[in-house]
């Protein structure tokens, strides 16, 4: 299994697969032929269908720019037969022709075709979270300290950061309001949700406004291009960091068991992508909003000093009830369904979290089984509905 690195990326949004990715394909490509006298890049899949509304063309335009390099920048969304939805194609001309295909694989990782990830590294020696568990039984250990174990104790620092960026993140989205970037005239929300109160709201009431505004904030951002952080991908960037801010408000934690959280969220993380998929275009919204909501599941029972079965069954139920969950954005935005549904979501992690707490003896399905079963139900989700723009609301909402 992957670091925790590959999974949480400190970068710009709307998406993880569609922006990240190509400008981490775009700079790898430059380093290897810096030379050339001209670029082009050539889009496929659902990077040509909805890369438009992704900012697709601009990340990698940005990174050719910023090397004092232009790019022609294609899209071809008529090809079939792709290596992966997500596929792009560079080609460098001059004295000689190179040309390299890449995959954007979901979660802002990219590997060029026939090689490894780029950057990526093996440091878990564990296939399945059941290999996780048995590992931390028999050596009494939280699951925390597996990380700290396999990844050094830099890791401590580098989940720090990212723990402060989503902070920052969610005090950017709580403050600022207009209009989202593109056609579709969305407006923030976050804002409005966090300081309006109902004349006669309860505080359970209260409390799920507070957390819901918690996740737009974030949405928000990486919906405007924002910085956020992969967890997994941009388009569910809101949900891990919402749940992490309200409970630190609510309960005073400390950066220390944040960061503790952090780790399990991310073994959580790792093994979905590492069995299955964290990409919209490959598995749909399920791959992405469901593995986050089973990484925030596993947060709360991190933080609450949970068993390691009942952080599982957390995780498992929140997966589980997002089965068969379309990625389907209009305009290829990551907007409308996306910023609502890392709101609902959030909601959702936290109740899976008190269901295990009660449930926990009585459960039948492992967090193993349910991550196999949403990769074999992403493959059979039409390809209308992953992040293709081409089905659900994507087509029923008419753009005025």
């Amino acid at each position: 299994m992957q670091s925790l690195r590959e999974l949480y990326k400190i970068g710009r949004g709307p998406s993880s697969s569609h922006t990240m990715g190509p400008e981490r394909a775009a700079r790898d490509f430059l380093k290897r032929y810096p030379c050339g006298e001209r670029y082009r890049a050539t889009l496929y899949g659902s990077l040509a269908l909805t890369g438009k509304g992704h900012l697709t063309d601009r990340a990698i335009a940005d990174a050719f720019e910023a090397q004092g390099k232009q790019i022609e920048i294609v899209f071809d969304p008529a090809k079939k037969d792709l290596p992966h939805p997500n596929t792009m194609e560079f080609t460098a001309f001059g004295a000689e022709e190179h040309s390299l295909t890449y995959l954007s694989v979901g979660g802002g990782t990219v590997r060029a075709l026939g090689e490894p990830e780029i950057e990526a590294s093996e440091v878990y020696p564990f296939k399945t979270f059941s290999e996780i568990m048995d590992y931390a039984k028999e050596r009494n250990i939280p699951l925390e300290q597996i990380v700290y174990e396999f990844e050094g104790t830099e890791i401590v620092e580098f989940l720090t950061d990212v723990w402060h960026s989503m902070e920052s993140t969610i005090h950017r989205g709580l403050v600022t309001s207009g209009k989202l970037p593109g056609t579709l005239g969305v407006d923030r929300k976050a804002k409005i949700l966090f300081e309006t109160k109902g004349e006669e709201e309860q505080p359970e009431q209260r409390e799920k406004r507070i957390l819901c505004a918690f996740a737009f904030a974030t949405s928000e951002e990486n919906a405007g291009g924002g910085t956020v952080v992969t967890a997994p991908t941009c388009g569910a960037s809101g949900v891990l960091p919402a749940i992490l801010f309200y409970m630190s408000r609510k309960y005073g934690y400390s950066d220390r068991k944040i960061v503790a959280a952090l780790a399990v969220a991310g073994l959580i993380g790792i093994t979905v992508k590492q069995n299955a998929s964290v990409s919209g275009a490959e598995a749909g919204c399920q791959a992405e909003i469901g593995t986050a909501t089973s990484m925030a599941a596993a947060a709360v029972t991190s933080l609450f000093g949970a068993p390691i079965e009942e952080t599982e069954y957390a995780a498992e139920i929140a997966l589980e009830h997002q089965l068969g969950l379309t990625c389907d954005p209009i305009c290829g935005y990551v907007q409308i369904p996306c910023i609502e549904r890392n709101a609902v979501a959030t909601m959702r992690a936290l109740e899976s979290a008190e269901l295990a707490k009660v449930l926990t003896g009585t459960r039948k399905i492992s967090f193993d089984l349910i991550v196999e079963t949403m990769y074999e139900t992403g493959k059979d989700i039409n390809a209308r509905y992953r992040e293709t723009s081409e089905g659900g609301l994507a087509v029923s909402y008419k753009v005025s």
